[in-house]
């Protein structure tokens, strides 16, 4: 068993998370043994990157805890418990922007092949990129999986729907008319540098730009968990289990 001083989720936290996971004596079907102990064996694996048959004994049979594993993404426990840490965002303004990461031989090979998983394949070998909106704060709010060489535009759509914020940060990828016109239409302020080929010049807050580092910065904390930074996972909906996972433990701290 797992010695208490090394749980990842101090007891605070656990208490928030324990009533929204499978399992519990109130749930019907069997009672879980050791939500606690299966959420720091995931956390083990986010952390570390290792392959899941590397996983410490005292976790557990290795097969048993990715079945789990499984189980979990698929109900969408995951998800539930980012939005039970993240808490309300500050939306005085938004930032979105896109990132790439490598995805590991190990991670091809699913069903219907790397593009329907989100892993495109580019110069640079297998790739996904992260498109993520995050708030004022540099609070992860919603990202959207797609394949490495796929322009960051087409996250956009989905990532603000229903979102009201004051001001939108992009970089020069999200200078779209569409955009801009829907931005405008909601009020909303787009603090967005125009590209070089724009005919007309387009105005944009210069000094409230600078502050772009700051999802810049949510995504280097996210890609401090090595099976973030590196894509291990074959299917998109395990990979954003993990993503997940690893924004609500830095939500918690």
């Amino acid at each position: 068993m797992l010695e208490q001083g090394r749980f990842v989720v101090g007891d605070a936290v656990w208490e928030k998370v324990a009533p929204l996971l499978p399992g519990k004596a109130s749930d019907p079907g069997t009672t879980a043994r050791d939500n606690r102990l299966f959420l720091e064996a995931v956390l083990w694996r986010v952390r570390t990157g290792s392959p899941w048959r590397d996983l410490p004994g005292e976790f557990g049979r290795w097969n048993s805890v990715f079945q789990r594993f499984r189980r979990w993404v698929k109900g969408g426990i995951f998800e539930r418990v980012f939005a039970c840490l993240s808490g309300e965002p500050d939306f005085e303004y938004a930032l979105i922007d896109g990132t790439i990461v490598t995805a590991h031989q190990k991670a091809s090979g699913a069903k219907g092949g790397t593009r329907s998983q989100a892993i495109g394949r580019s110069r640079g070998g297998l790739t996904t990129k992260i498109v993520a909106l995050v708030d004022a704060l540099g609070n992860l709010v919603r990202f959207i999986l797609l394949p490495g060489q796929r322009h960051d535009s087409v996250g956009v759509q989905p990532l603000i729907e229903g979102v009201v914020f004051g001001a939108l940060l992009g970089d020069k990828a999200f200078d779209i008319d569409w955009l801009r016109a829907e931005l405008d239409g909601r009020g909303a302020a787009a603090v967005i540098p125009p590209k070089a080929n724009r005919k007309a010049a387009i105005n944009f807050d210069r000094e409230m730009y600078r502050w772009r580092h700051i999802i810049e910065n949510t995504f280097a904390k996210l890609k401090e968990f090595r099976a973030v930074a590196t894509r291990y996972d074959k299917t998109d909906t395990s990979y954003a289990a993990i993503i997940h996972l690893a924004a609500a433990i830095i939500a918690s701290r």
